[in-house]
């Protein structure tokens, strides 16, 4: 696990933190949450599939917030990509682009 993605777990544990009690429900909160433990624990190929289903839910999460007025486009695209910061696939990511 590499230093950025804990730090992108850190800010999604920041944002429920910070706006989750006041903007989402406790059903949604435990969506986010479990989206990004599952993709900070992911190790690569071997949790691949998870990984897409919890980015996936999470998405369609974010995208109905947005839809319903209760978020702003820009916080609800910042979530999302904090998540998938969180994943293996950034940390691959992360090296190809420094090759």
């Amino acid at each position: 696990m590499s230093p950025e993605r804990t730090q992108a777990y850190k800010r999604v544990m920041r944002t429920l933190s910070d706006i989750g009690p006041s903007k989402l429900l406790a059903t949604e909160q435990e969506r986010v949450r479990d989206a990004a433990d599952t993709l900070i624990f992911s190790s690569g190929l071997s949790d691949e599939q998870a990984a897409v289903d919890a980015l996936a839910d999470t998405d369609e999460l974010c995208r109905d917030l947005v839809a319903s007025g209760r978020w702003e486009r820009v916080t609800a695209a910042q979530l999302a990509q904090d998540l998938r910061g969180c994943g293996a696939r950034a940390d691959a990511e992360a090296a190809l682009r420094a090759a």
